[in-house]
């Protein structure tokens, strides 16, 4: 699964990689140990009913999706993550696999291998050129009853969202048996093109998504308290041979 994961890049920086035309919504903090329920980057198109254009939205999600049929927030924090193989059967996230794709920036994410003595050593993932990766995600609409007024009787929109994992393949399978799915450069426009709506169709992108070629590093373990953050907790731990070497090699 990814359960936590990193994204330094600012709002102009995320509008320049992902080819953004419209970025609405508050300014979400760079962070290096995102986890469940916070608010995180969503890029997402949606097609105009007049014009029948395109737009390419940057908007603020909250990690972990609350089906629209939901009568509490809470189900989010167990839906972080959508199985690829299951996605298109589940009633959580059929409707949004058809229609509502999307793709959360990141930089990397971690994940912890279990040792033989029982202990987990935390890695961080990331592409071999450093650059932002775009998970693919399902994004859902929620009426939040809590916060009902005379405006909004039935409270206020929140959007969630889930990022789709399958099974980890060769060195990755080591660390994990799951990885992100990430969607590259070339295939964003149809993944998130809300036109490609038929079940066939959002299958055959699923398997058009190539397995990433990700690096590990070992890092230290205070990215374990969500609590903690910055920068530091990505650097590599002192003699880390992997973060200098071929990583793929050595898992």
């Amino acid at each position: 699964m990814c359960g936590r994961f990193v994204i330094a890049g600012n709002k102009a920086d995320l509008i320049d990689a992902f080819e953004v035309d419209e970025a609405v919504g508050d300014e979400v903090e760079p962070s290096w140990n995102v986890a469940p329920t916070d608010t995180v980057q969503l890029v997402v198109e949606r097609l105009d009913p007049e014009t029948g254009e395109l737009t390419r939205w940057l908007e603020p999600a909250r990690w972990g999706l609350i089906p629209s049929w939901s009568k509490s927030a809470s189900v989010g924090s167990r839906m972080i993550n959508a199985r690829s193989e299951t996605l298109l059967e589940k009633p959580s996230f059929r409707a949004a696999a058809l229609k509502r794709r999307g793709i959360v920036p990141a930089d990397g994410y971690y994940e912890w291998r279990k040792n033989d003595d029982g202990t987990k050593t935390p890695i961080y993932l990331h592409g071999p050129d450093g650059g932002h990766l775009g998970f693919a995600g399902l994004y859902e609409f929620w009426r939040d009853p809590a916060t009902a007024s005379e405006e909004h009787p039935k409270g206020t929109w929140v959007v969630s969202c889930s990022i789709i994992t399958r099974p980890a393949s060769d060195a990755l399978g080591e660390i994990h048996d799951r990885t992100p799915v990430i969607v590259p450069a070339g295939l964003r426009g149809d993944w998130l093109d809300p036109r490609n709506d038929a079940r066939p169709a959002v299958q055959e992108l699923l398997d058009a998504i190539p397995d990433p070629h990700l690096l590990p590093r070992l890092v230290g373990p205070r990215v374990g308290s969500v609590r903690n953050n910055g920068p530091e907790l990505i650097d590599p731990l002192p003699g880390d041979v992997t973060a200098d070497a071929d990583q793929q090699t050595l898992l």
